[in-house]
């Protein structure tokens, strides 16, 4: 099989306020159980309604609030590398590999970092890579918890930043740290963006092991799988990582294919 790009269910939301009324909905649930059953049942159905809304935004493949992808829908022995938090130090040296591997990527920049490193961001584009939206500032700590405002914010600004440094609009859309709270639909949907999870991780964003990274997330090869890689981390060893990656994908008989 050569490297070429493969069919994808790109699927940006639909109804993306249908959520409110569904929450709306057990509420009201909620309030007639305690009404007939007392408090116990009502706060049972409270814990179970709130919990469901925690869940769908803490976990990173979950569909509660949307459609996303988290598996190439393909039985070849293809799987696609998706590298998260870039452009940074490390963007000319996994070109390089990549180019040495004959593999492609798609490569979700933080719009802020793409406007303060244009050159990188373009060069990424230039050698045939795709581009992903994966917010305007990178907030770690708080994307989870963002209003509807803010969440707006982050992700219109950064596909407008994109489009404007590379020329390219991002079609994909990853959140920060996969998690995708109720108001990131809305978005998605008014810019035609697919969200996209992940099948095969090594948590390389915070652990800088490259063998036992490399493992784990060969422990996850899967045809069609998706490929969750960082760049720039602390621990400087993200480089190493993807070449592991790499030639791990070349020794398994793996191609690296982008749905673009």
């Amino acid at each position: 099989m050569s490297i070429a790009s493969i069919a994808a269910p790109h699927r940006p939301p639909r109804r993306p306020w249908a959520w409110l009324w569904l929450f709306g909905a057990s509420q009201l649930l909620m309030l007639a159980l305690w009404w007939r059953f007392g408090w116990a049942a009502g706060l049972l159905a409270m814990l179970v309604s709130h919990g469901a809304m925690f869940w769908g935004t803490l976990w990173p493949r979950s569909r509660l609030f949307g459609p996303v992808l988290a598996r190439l829908p393909t039985q070849a022995r293809a799987m696609w590398l998706t590298i998260d938090d870039g452009p940074s130090d490390d963007t000319p040296a996994m070109l390089d590999l990549l180019d040495a591997y004959g593999a492609k990527a798609t490569f979700f920049l933080v719009a802020e970092r793409a406007a303060a490193r244009p050159q990188l961001a373009r060069e990424i584009v230039r050698r045939g890579h795709g581009i992903g939206n994966h917010s305007q500032s990178h907030p770690q700590a708080w994307f989870w918890a963002l209003g509807p405002g803010r969440m707006a914010a982050e992700i219109e600004q950064a596909q407008a930043g994109l489009r404007a440094v590379t020329g390219v609009t991002p079609r994909w859309f990853r959140a920060v740290v996969g998690m995708a709270n109720p108001f990131v639909s809305a978005s998605l949907k008014k810019l035609a963006l697919a969200r996209v999870a992940w099948s095969a991780r090594g948590f390389d964003g915070v652990r800088g092991e490259p063998d036992s990274v490399v493992a784990r997330i060969v422990a996850d090869f899967r045809p069609g799988a998706i490929v969750l890689l960082h760049e720039g981390a602390p621990h400087g060893n993200n480089v190493a990582i993807v070449e592991g990656v790499l030639r791990a994908m070349k020794d398994a008989g793996y191609v690296a294919v982008v749905p673009e």
